[in-house]
């Protein structure tokens, strides 16, 4: 079941704040350190004008994502999160398709995100990006480890750019992108 966070009580977001910072507590540049810095992105995320969906089990909530506008037409996908017990029962796919429905009803044609490799977990992470061999790189982008961007991929985003050591050398930020 879904429910739309813009419009939940006060326990249901704290437990997107909860699992927001769960998830991403033990990554090695955690996005959202605190418990605090996680609910004043749940309270952003969840403002009137943007998409914020969760996928709940009873009053339990299992993970969430948001849209905010990037263009008038494509709309950014942030955050994605899912509880980490939770993960690869299919889950992801199931919140991401109830956005997708979300925002197509809304006249979004584009889905855009960012997906970080702070941990070095693809190849374009190996090496030194530059004029010489971006475009190589990005053709060839392997998953190294657990990376996410094979997740979308699979959902039907396509690597559409990358932005070098944007968290740090060789640490890029791999954008993807989706026609509704």
């Amino acid at each position: 079941m879904f429910v739309d966070l813009c419009k939940a009580n006060r326990d249901m977001k704290e437990q997107a704040a909860c699992v927001l910072f769960e998830a991403f507590r033990d990554r090695d540049n955690p996005a959202w350190p605190t418990i605090d810095d996680a609910r004043r992105e749940v309270n952003e995320c969840t403002e009137d004008k943007y998409i914020s969906i969760g996928i709940v089990e009873g009053n339990r909530l299992l993970g969430w994502a948001g849209l905010r506008p990037m263009y008038d037409y494509t709309w950014e996908l942030h955050p994605m999160v899912i509880r980490p017990e939770c993960q690869r029962k299919g889950l992801g796919r199931k919140l991401l398709d109830e956005v997708e429905r979300e925002a197509r009803s809304r006249g979004i044609i584009g889905i855009v995100l960012g997906t970080e490799d702070e941990t070095f977990e693809t190849s374009l992470s190996l090496k030194e990006l530059n004029a010489g061999n971006i475009y190589d790189e990005l053709k060839n982008v392997r998953n190294l480890g657990e990376h996410p961007f094979e997740f979308y991929a699979k959902c039907g985003y396509m690597v559409v750019g990358v932005i070098p050591d944007a968290n740090g050398p060789r640490k890029p930020d791999i954008w993807m992108w989706k026609r509704l």
